[in-house]
Parts: structure tokens; sequence; C-alpha cells
């Protein structure tokens, strides 16, 4: 519990955390040791933190992310997306989706939903302060799911996707959003979706704008 208020403010351990939650009615030894090294972790970082610069520009944009079948208990996929003011990181959520996804084109579409959904609350939010974004990105590292948000009967085999997520198109033909494409090693919603190297890791955790604070 302690862990997860932690994440409001230390989003590089976010997936960790979470990972470590869906075990909290029956946890293991072996949780306890992960629990223990995201500890260990902490206390080797502990004025890491997010840095919010004055001059910052004022662009609204987001990235999508999930990692096919990448909980190997049920094969569940995991959804990561991190929201941008500019250079300010103001939001970020990593969830295991609710059903087994069949291809990692509907994984990731699904992911690109959720995304959705929080843009356009955010959108509202913003709009009461008398800021209006039009076609906010959403950067998303798979080609196929970028088609289909254009184009829902892209492929037969797309059908079986769940009707309620392609309101995405919806708001593509509207001009809220807009799908574009990241390549892989830039795509920083995936340090919450899989652990991930150090070289990389320590890449996204500055791409996301923690840094040490004094």
């Amino acid at each position: 519990g302690s862990l997860l208020y932690l994440t409001t403010s230390r989003s590089d351990i976010l997936f960790s955390v979470c990972l470590c939650a869906r075990f909290q009615a029956c946890p293991k030894e072996s949780h306890l040791h992960a629990v223990k090294r995201i500890f260990k972790y902490l206390a080797y970082t502990p004025s890491l933190g997010l840095w919010y610069p004055r001059k910052s520009s004022f662009d609204l944009h987001t990235y999508s992310h999930a990692d096919f079948g990448g909980y190997k208990m049920d094969r569940k996929s995991t959804s990561g997306t991190c929201q941008f003011l500019g250079n300010m990181f103001i939001f970020w959520f990593s969830k295991k989706q609710n059903s087994v996804a069949l291809s990692t084109t509907e994984a990731e579409y699904i992911a690109a939903g959720s995304c959705c959904a929080q843009i356009m609350w955010m959108k509202q939010q913003l709009l009461d302060y008398g800021f209006i974004f039009e076609k906010v990105p959403i950067r998303c590292d798979n080609t196929s799911a970028i088609c289909l948000g254009k184009n829902p009967v892209h492929h037969s085999r797309t059908k079986h996707i769940d009707i309620r997520y392609h309101f995405i198109k919806d708001h593509v033909e509207k001009g809220d959003i807009e799908l574009v494409f990241v390549p892989t090693e830039e795509q920083v919603a995936d340090i919450f979706t899989k652990p991930l190297d150090e070289q990389t890791f320590s890449k996204f955790i500055l791409e996301l704008g923690l840094c040490e604070i004094e």
C-alpha cells in the first residue's frame, strides 16, 4: 500500500509495484523478495524525483504501448500510457487488460483506446482553463493498430475486437486525436509494460523527466 502511494511521484517503479500488488491477497516468499528489491532501489535513489521546467512548452502529447501476453499466469497483456504537457510529465498508467488479446494489434489497440479516453478527459479539464488542443498525438509503435484506428474494417480478423474500443476511430475523424508511429526504441511507455534492461530503463527515466533533486 505504501509503495502504491509512492508511485504518484515515482513513476519509475510503477510497473514493478503494480505487478507485486496483484499478489496482495495471497503473497509468497518470492513476492516478498521482489518487494525488498524495490525498496533497495528506492534506498539507492532517494533524491530521484520529477522536475517540471518553468519554460517548458504547453503542447499535449502522449505515448501508448502494450506488452502482448506478457503476464505468464493468464497470458493477459499489460497496457501502459503516459502523457506530457511539453516536457512536463503529468500522467502515467499501467494496468493488466481485462481480457486475453488474440494478437499484438488487439493488445495495442485496446491500450490506445484507454489512452484516448484519458486524453478526452484531459482536454476537457484544460478547456476549463482556456487551453484548446486539436489532434493530440498518440504515439504508438504498432502500424496495424494505427491503421485499425483509421479504418476498423482494415482486416477481417479484427472483427473480434470489442466494439467499445472502436470509439477511437470517431475521435480520429473529429480531429480530437491523431495516431502517430514511433519506433520501439523511442517508445517511452515501454517502461510501464515490462521489465527493461538497465541501459534502456535509465534512458526512459531521463525522458520521463526524473532527475536528482537536491
